[in-house]
């Protein structure tokens, strides 16, 4: 059980070069915030420069019988920190990121098991967070997240997810 105050073990760096298991990180991320175990996340992924996860709307259900807004804006956030931690993992980066600003657009609602997806809103975002690392030991990046209930776009975030000095 988590305690109020007291962080949570960091998941050890992966090899050189290596990227994290996916099913080994969310198992992870379901003992550092309690909360995940109950989003429905089903699946993660990355291709190229996008993170996505598969979800069940159950867990997300509001009154109506569609997505809850708020469920939904908090996947959004947390995809975004993931996006962010798994890619300061595979340069063997051990930080803190947080979230600075997050907003997001509902434009459709959710009326079954969807897919998010995460990616840098600009192309060369990454690049310029590995140079402000390099040069200043903290940086910030901005990404957007998109809700797909299959061929519909429900919705869009958008996020600033700052990564913290080390230690």
């Amino acid at each position: 059980m988590r305690e109020p105050g007291i962080p949570h073990p960091r998941l050890p760096l992966p090899l050189e070069g290596g990227e994290d298991d996916p099913a080994s990180f969310l198992a992870w991320l379901g003992e550092a915030i309690p909360m995940v175990e109950h989003l429905g996340i089903r699946s993660m992924r990355r291709e190229g420069g996008d993170l996505e996860w598969r979800l069940d709307l159950s867990p997300s259900l509001n009154d109506k019988g569609t997505g809850f807004g708020g469920a939904l804006a908090a996947q959004t956030t947390l995809l975004g920190w993931c996006w962010t931690t798994l890619w300061l993992r595979r340069r063997g980066y051990e930080r803190d990121v947080v979230v600075a600003e997050a907003g997001q657009r509902f434009l459709a609602p959710v009326t079954g098991d969807y897919r998010l997806v995460c990616t840098p809103e600009a192309e060369d975002g990454p690049e310029r967070l590995a140079e402000r690392l390099e040069r200043r030991g903290k940086g910030r990046i901005a990404l957007v997240q998109r809700l797909w209930c299959g061929d519909t776009l429900c919705l869009e975030a958008r996020g600033d997810y700052a990564v913290l000095p080390a230690d």
